[in-house]
């Protein structure tokens, strides 16, 4: 029995394409579903809509559930639809006890909000790792000179400790832009219900607000349907600027490592070949690492666009915004988890730097040193200079 079933057939074509592959991404709101769903029959059972017996076998029964999924004893499947179906027909009629005073709506997002907020947590430690890593090539290697360049073409000199600290720099605020989706995710929309509340049944929404760990509860009640893709659609923004920085990382290191460049050698391990030319050494993590950060923009897009024009409250196309956001969380924690184990291994040639960092590159400096010691404008000294390479 589906939460919705009134006993009538569903066509399994009908079945199949709603449900589309909801059920795989539920798998990892599980865990999420079931504090909730604790939280909420605590809550029941404190406003005397359940009895304590009831609420102590609830709570135990979660704990089972949690136990017995950890242990790949059961799972989602997609004659459950989701988790909460699933979830809710392990527990048998305690779990339609434990619905009372809930929609699937409101257990969805709940489920959700938390899982989401434990990603940006997770996402900040990987970016941590990730700028620590940065740190150690450029404690290790930050003295070796290194060509600046714009538009293409040697600019200024620098060092490979300036360029490392500048895309941990802006790694950081990628990072701070990951605390604007809280605006939307830590509001706890538990007992909200289906968009209108609970009329006739008293819940103390903020008790769930509390052991939820939720900043405040989302008032009204017609609000959190009606916010729907605000938080996934935050998110994903601050996952695309984390997978821009790492993609011109990534870039960098791909043009250094031509031969033509030279600037940086990588380790036989983290290189792969050709199935013609034997002589190839193919910097494939970095490409696709540059790859990824290339197809974020598709899946911060198809989230923006699912809520367009939406009326208000609930819609099924709102369950679409999971596949791109649970696609564009994954490729960021990959992408960091693999920059971070790659970047402290990489070799500057400091030879081929040296090399490349030609004499015009101090054009600037001598045009800053001419204005000083001979009192005159920067455009004049500029022009001077300008001359002399000329």
């Amino acid at each position: 029995m589906r939460l919705w079933d009134k006993g009538l057939p569903l066509d399994q074509k009908i079945l199949e394409f709603t449900v589309g592959s909801d059920y795989l991404l539920d798998r990892r709101l599980v865990p999420y579903d079931i504090l909730a769903s604790k939280a909420h029959a605590r809550m029941l059972g404190a406003c005397g809509h359940l009895a304590i017996a009831d609420v102590q076998a609830i709570v135990e029964a979660l704990d089972q559930a949690q136990n017995d999924f950890d242990q790949g004893l059961w799972t989602v499947e997609l004659e459950d639809e989701d988790a909460h179906t699933s979830l809710e027909k392990r527990l048998g009629e305690l779990g339609g006890k434990v619905h009372l005073g809930r929609s699937r709506n409101d257990q969805v997002l709940t489920a959700l909000r938390l899982y989401l907020k434990d990603v940006i947590h997770v996402v900040a430690v990987q970016i941590e790792q990730c700028q620590a890593a940065l740190a150690t090539l450029a404690d290790e290697q930050g003295d070796i000179a290194l060509p600046g360049y714009t538009h293409m073409q040697p600019a200024m000199p620098s060092c490979v400790r300036d360029w490392a600290a500048a895309f941990s720099s802006e790694l950081g605020d990628s990072l701070q832009a990951l605390q604007a989706p809280l605006i939307f995710l830590d509001k706890n929309p538990l007992g909200s219900a289906a968009g209108y509340g609970t009329p006739g049944l008293n819940l103390d929404r903020e008790q769930t607000t509390h052991e939820l760990g939720f900043r405040e509860t989302h008032e009204p009640v017609t609000a959190p349907q009606l916010s729907r893709g605000k938080g996934e659609a935050s998110l994903a923004l601050g996952l695309y600027l984390i997978l821009q920085d790492l993609g011109r990382l990534a870039a960098d290191l791909c043009l250094y490592n031509t031969a033509e460049f030279g600037f940086v050698r990588l380790p036989a391990e983290f290189t792969t070949g050709s199935s013609i030319m034997p002589q190839k050494r193919n910097p494939d993590v970095f490409e696709l690492v540059r790859g990824h950060s290339a197809q974020s923009v598709g899946e911060l897009n198809a989230i923006l666009a699912i809520t367009a024009k939406m009326t208000s409250g609930y819609h099924r196309d709102l369950q679409l915004l999971k596949e791109p956001l649970f696609r564009l969380i994954d490729r960021t924690l990959a992408c960091l988890d693999t920059m971070a184990h790659a970047v402290p291994r990489i070799e500057f040639i400091r030879k081929r730097t040296e090399e490349a960092n030609d004499p015009s590159m101090h054009a600037a400096e001598k045009a800053f040193q001419l204005a000083k010691e001979r009192n005159i404008s920067f455009r004049e000294a500029y022009r001077q200079v300008a001359d002399e390479l000329r």
